[in-house]
């Protein structure tokens, strides 16, 4: 859908898991085999369970991007409280990372990854755009961590196009007020 560079670390699955749903095109990639091979997913319960998560992700996605609560979609923190993390600490340095339980269990592997951009301070840079036929997740790499679009050269465009349009429709109805309404032609 755009041209931005995945999330780093773990968010990397998180965004997929997200933009496995075409808004645009109703495309959902959870209904074929090979879209559901990155996830480990079988057909049937597990999908269901995986769409229920993705789209607690986006309403989370969509609150990084300030565009308010999305009521529909369960508490992410619900879905994620059946995901319990372990605390692995290296032999070799003594650091210590959080890992899913189950490595298998998705909710588990998105736990892991929300945690660690937790301790990384990148999980609020994992956005959705606010464009609403779209909803795309993104990693916003900008440096005030404020975009607003998957991409600017599509989304972004087409918002200020919109913008552009209602503006001029503005200007326009103010225009038609003069001579020209009454059926006078204007001097030019």
């Amino acid at each position: 859908m755009n041209d931005r560079a995945p999330a780093p670390g773990g968010l990397a699955l998180v965004q997929a898991l997200v933009n496995t749903l075409n808004l645009e095109s109703g495309a959902d990639a959870l209904d074929t085999s090979e879209g559901r091979a990155p996830f480990n997913l079988a057909p049937g319960p597990e999908v269901a369970a995986a769409r229920e998560l993705r789209e607690s992700l986006r309403a989370a996605c969509l609150a990084h991007a300030g565009h308010g609560p999305h009521t529909t979609a369960p508490a992410l923190s619900q879905l994620l409280a059946g995901a319990p993390l372990l605390v692995r600490v290296s032999e070799q340095d003594g650091s210590a990372s959080l890992v899913p339980a189950e490595p298998e269990a998705l909710a588990s592997r998105v736990a892991a990854a929300i945690a660690e951009a937790l301790t990384s301070g990148t999980w609020s840079r994992l956005k959705a755009c606010e464009a609403p036929d779209c909803h795309w997740a993104y990693y916003d790499r900008s440096p005030a961590g404020r975009s607003r679009w998957c991409d600017m050269g599509v989304c972004g465009a087409r918002a200020k196009m919109r913008a552009y349009r209602a503006r001029k429709g503005a200007v326009g109805d103010a225009d038609t007020v003069g001579p020209q309404a009454e059926g006078r032609p204007i001097a030019r």
